[in-house]
Parts: structure tokens; sequence; C-alpha cells
């Protein structure tokens, strides 16, 4: 029985990005609830879509006046614009009856747009049994949590920008979606540049702010022909180029 919406990591190269939002969920029109905000104790509006079985949640059993922990993946489709897809609510204390009537079949998630890497938390929580140190519904990591692995493409200490390279399973028909990129704040230093990374990342407003990374291993470079590495400008080594929008594990860990 899981006792956390964000299942744990299977392999050490394992790429996501998924985390958690408290908030109201307001559709843009009530008969269609696909498409709509997400409201935040602290005034931010963020743009979210409903996937999967979680429409068939928040139509049955959810009260959509009240806010609620959202499972969701992160993405930048226009700048310093954070985008949602919900994939999942985390309550157990009120929607493990729930479960037994939306059992998902397996790999449903990576049908629609996004599962990066993994199978994503189901749309209600397993189990309404919870450990005795945890009260009531409340994650360890806290609300506003996210949890992203990939490849940095692009480090800029000096301003605390960086930007992470996800790659997604493919679909069942075979099919390989777009690597899609996401551009966060925090301080990574350039040595790491090119290495697979794991970061632990907290929503401030619109933005996705680094609290802690772990360097995993170095990304093979595929047709390096120059023998160097070139940055911004053409100089070697600035950072990875201009950012993107929208093996053995464990080299290096920085806690902040």
């Amino acid at each position: 029985m899981r006792h956390h919406p964000i299942s744990p990591v299977t392999e050490p190269l394992q790429y996501r990005a998924i985390g958690v939002v408290r908030g109201t969920y307001e559709p843009s029109d009530p008969e269609q609830l696909t498409r709509g905000l997400i409201r935040t104790a602290d005034g931010s509006e963020l743009e979210a879509v409903v996937l999967g079985r979680v429409l068939t949640l928040m139509r049955r059993h959810l009260d959509l006046s009240k806010p609620h922990l959202w499972v969701a993946y992160p993405r930048y489709r226009e700048a310093d614009k954070l985008h949602l897809q919900l994939v999942g609510v985390w309550e157990p204390s009120t929607l493990a009856a729930a479960q037994a009537a939306l059992e998902r079949p397996e790999g449903e998630a990576e049908a629609v747009e996004g599962a990066p890497g993994e199978a994503p938390a189901d749309d209600v929580a397993q189990s309404a049994e919870l450990p005795a140190d945890r009260p009531g519904d409340a994650l360890p990591e806290g609300d506003d949590y996210f949890s992203v692995r990939g490849e940095l493409i692009y480090t800029r200490p000096e301003s605390g920008e960086v930007v992470v390279k996800i790659r997604q399973q493919p679909r069942p028909d075979g099919s390989r979606p777009t690597p899609f990129k996401l551009q966060l704040q925090g301080e990574i230093p350039l040595e790491h540049l090119r290495h697979f990374v794991s970061l632990d990342l907290r929503r401030q407003g619109q933005v996705l702010t680094l609290e802690a990374f772990e360097v995993i291993a170095p990304i093979p470079q595929r047709g390096n022909r120059g023998g160097k590495t070139k940055g911004r400008g053409g100089r070697p080594g600035g950072g990875g180029g201009a950012p993107g929008r929208g093996g053995r594990p464990t080299a290096a860990v920085t806690r902040r």
C-alpha cells in the first residue's frame, strides 16, 4: 500500500518531473472541467489541464469549492508561467473509498501526453492508512514539492538559472514523445553540466526553485566533433547553450 503520491525511484537514470500543489481548481467552463486554474493560498493562479481519470474523480467525489492537494506534471509553455497537468489527488483521509471505483488500466497514464519516465500516482490515495508520524494527509516534504530527474543542459550559477531536459517513455504505439525542458531557479556548478541530476524543488509563485540536488552520472555525448564543449557566445564551458523553456549513481550530493 502506497503512502506517498510520488512513486519511489526504481532505476538510477529514471527521468521524471512530478510534484504536488495545494489549491482550489476553477474550471474555465463549468461544463468542461478539463481546463482551468489552480488558485493557491499565496495568490498564484496556475494554468492547469486535467488528465486521465482525475476528471471522473472530480465529478463524482471532489468538492471543487475547497482546496485539494493535486499531483501534477510541471511544464513551461510560456516564459515564467507554470503549467500543470493534473494526474491525481492526494487525500487518503477522504478519498480511499473511491479507489475501488477508479481502478486504472495499466499504462493508461503513458497514453496521454506526459508521463515523464515513470508510472504516476493513482488518481486517489491507495490506502487510508497513514503512518503514525504523518497527521492527516500531509506529506513529509510539505506542499508545493516537486521532484525532477533529467539531464542538466544549462546552468549559470551567477544568475541562478538551470535548465533540465526530461525524456519521456515511449507511447503504447511505440512512438517516442519529444523531450521537454524545464527552466528552474537555483545554483548548480558548471562542472555538473551534461550530467544526469536529481532535483528537489519548491514552487514559489510561478517558479520552481532548487532546494537540493544530487548528481547521478555523466550523460554520454553524441557527435561531439570539436572535442570541446561550447557555451553561450561560442566560449568553451559557457553554461551549456541558451536556456530552453517549456552506470552508477551518486557522484555528488548537495543539500541547501
